[in-house]
């Protein structure tokens, strides 16, 4: 994921995050919201409840990782917001690809 297409403003995060629609499972929670150009945005959040500095980088290190990896599943005209819930503290990174690939594709339990 390269620095352009990071949600960099704090307005817009809260914005998708208020906004936007969201689609969940057991680990995560993506809010996405449409916008005009054509390129996406991402933003991860991580919140302290899922564990100190390092252990939430290193989260935050293999999304990155996993959004690029799977780069043609999050359709153009977006920006996302995952946000990380507790429980993925417990899988491994693999189990962590497949439950976000698995969310995007069936698009999750809509709330």
């Amino acid at each position: 994921m390269k620095k352009r297409d990071v949600v960099k403003s704090n307005e817009l995060f809260n914005e998708i995050i208020q906004k936007g629609k969201r689609i969940s499972n057991k680990y995560f929670v993506i809010c996405m919201m449409k916008k005009d150009i054509q390129m996406n945005n991402y933003g991860i959040a991580v919140g302290t409840k899922v564990g100190n500095a390092v252990t939430r980088n290193k989260i935050k290190r293999q999304m990155r990782n996993i959004i690029d990896h799977n780069i043609e599943l999050f359709p153009n005209y977006h920006n996302y917001i995952i946000i990380c819930k507790k429980d993925v503290l417990d899988i491994s990174f693999k189990e962590m690809e497949n439950e976000l690939v698995t969310l995007l594709t069936n698009k999750g339990d809509k709330q």
